[in-house]
């Protein structure tokens, strides 16, 4: 008889034949990684500090700085803890529900219904109180796969406050080397000032000893506003990227201002046999073994997208259950009474207990219309994390490419420099040996200069790749994070 009920029942159920995921997860291990992946040397996963290799301890403090005081940091965080809250409610659904309801009510009971006299006709007072207790049996597992899909949108929380991590990590970084280019652009530009200066001055006393032309001395002072000009530009990007720094760590322009000279600036001018050549030797350009295949289990970003998959599978099962009955079992205790007199007796008490069944037979299609939303947001996510995986696969060879072809112009750049620095000595020599006019001996050193402004904006790019390689590979802040346990059948099983 329950068996003959029960597949009555189901029969009555809506229909959600015909609605399927269309999209299928992208297999990282599949995805073609490339000569530019493939012919490199192998290095170890960054770690969660990757920024210490650069060897500047005030760079060290500020990203400590940033990750500790960032509002956009605290956002992320909260986004766990409401995710967790949200989950605590989904959990409340699976278990039984205990409530106590009372009420006390004073009426004018009618003459023509069920109470005789004298309470019909009179005003009395109807008082109640009792203990109600339901439990949903869940026997489709919705409440199940709801609080799945909330634990699951906890783990998109926490992947995304990493990558939010990361994120302002490398905003640091990067905005703390550019500001090291400007000092060292600065250093080359006073340099070039004050040379300029000396050919403005020497042209003024050939002019004095009739030696030269009021056009010489034109043609070198022309030089000179611009040269000015070049510094107060420079000094007003240190100024803006101070700001920047302040306000990533979530402080004013005043804590700006106590940023010191970087480290760093000093090792992007550094001569060919100083620390300049060497200064970069411990950011080689290298990559972890099978980077295509294990950077899903690495990068936040992606593995919040897995989890938004994962999630996302849970809700169709929720949509899915909705097309058959629930079926609760109810229970309450407690007493009514007419009147306050034996309302607290024996006789007053109340009891009773039953299963209630809801069928749905005829909704209008909601259910179809709510299954195909949910199923294409299923699609949504999978193709999302599709498309991340593979701008991931993207970045990781974008800053390889980027870091070999700097590598080259560095040593090029570098090859130039020594050029300029020998024609410099050579020029030098001669002008002490009375062979060449200072002029020349001014001017060489200008091309040297020059050159020395290449060099340093060469490193300068080379240092700010491979702190986007390091991002591109996840930063070491998603090693550590739980990954599905079966995300690839997501799809598979949302077609059950």
């Amino acid at each position: 008889m329950l068996t003959c009920s029960l597949a009555m029942l189901l029969s009555g159920c809506a229909d959600f034949s015909g609605i399927s995921p269309q999209s299928k997860l992208s297999d990282g291990s599949a995805l073609a990684a490339g000569s530019a992946l493939s012919k490199i040397g192998n290095a170890a996963w960054p770690t969660s500090a990757w920024w210490e290799n650069y060897r500047d301890p005030q760079l060290n403090a500020l990203v400590q700085q940033a990750v500790a005081d960032s509002p956009s940091l605290k956002i992320a965080q909260a986004r766990i803890r409401q995710a967790s809250a949200l989950a605590g409610v989904s959990r409340a659904a699976t278990l039984p529900k205990v409530g106590l309801e009372a009420s006390s009510t004073r009426g004018l009971y009618s003459e023509e219904y069920i109470f005789p006299p004298p309470l019909g006709g009179s005003w009395n007072w109807d008082n109640e109180i009792t203990v109600k207790a339901s439990y949903d049996l869940d026997l489709w597992d919705k409440d199940r796969s709801a609080l799945e899909s909330a634990l699951d949108t906890v783990h998109v929380s926490a992947a995304e406050a990493r990558s939010a991590q990361l994120n302002l990590e490398v905003a640091v970084v990067r905005g703390y080397l550019q500001l090291a280019t400007q000092f060292a652009l600065r250093d080359v530009a006073s340099a070039t000032l004050t040379q300029q200066t000396s050919i403005a001055n020497i042209a003024q006393r050939k002019l004095n000893a009739g030696l030269g032309t009021r056009l010489e001395v034109s043609q070198a002072e022309a030089a000179l506003p611009d040269a000015r000009s070049n510094i107060e530009r420079i000094d007003e990007n240190i100024a803006l990227l101070r700001n920047q720094i302040a306000a990533l760590s979530g402080k004013g322009p005043g804590s700006g201002e106590a940023i010191q000279r970087p480290v760093l600036a000093a090792t992007l001018n550094a001569a060919i046999d100083g620390t300049g050549s060497r200064g970069n030797a411990q950011l080689p350009v290298a990559l972890p073994d099978n980077v295509p295949a294990h950077l899903i289990g690495r990068r936040p970003d992606v593995i919040a997208q897995r989890w938004r998959v994962e999630a996302m599978s849970k809700n169709i099962d929720v949509a899915k259950a909705a097309f058959y009955p629930d079926i609760n079992i109810s229970a309450f205790i407690g007493l009514q009474a007419l009147g306050f007199t034996n309302f607290l007796s024996a006789s007053s008490g109340v009891r009773g207990a039953g299963p209630a069944i809801s069928l749905p037979i005829f909704e209008g299609g909601r259910l179809r219309a709510n299954l195909g939303a949910q199923t294409a947001a299923l699609d949504g996510a999978i193709e999302s994390y599709n498309n991340t995986l593979v701008q991931a696969l993207q970045s990781v060879a974008d800053q390889i490419v980027k870091l070999k072809s700097e590598q080259q112009q560095r040593v090029q750049s570098e090859q130039a420099l020594a050029l300029s620095k020998k024609s410099y000595e050579l020029a030098k020599r001669g002008y002490q040996a009375g062979l060449t006019a200072n002029i020349n001996v001014i001017q060489t050193q200008l091309v040297l200069l020059q050159q020395q402004l290449r060099v340093a904006q060469i490193r300068a790019s080379y240092l700010d790749s491979w702190a986007q390689l390091m991002q591109a590979l996840g930063g070491g802040l998603g090693d550590d994070l739980p990954l599905p346990g079966a995300t690839e059948n997501a799809a598979v099983a949302a077609e059950k």
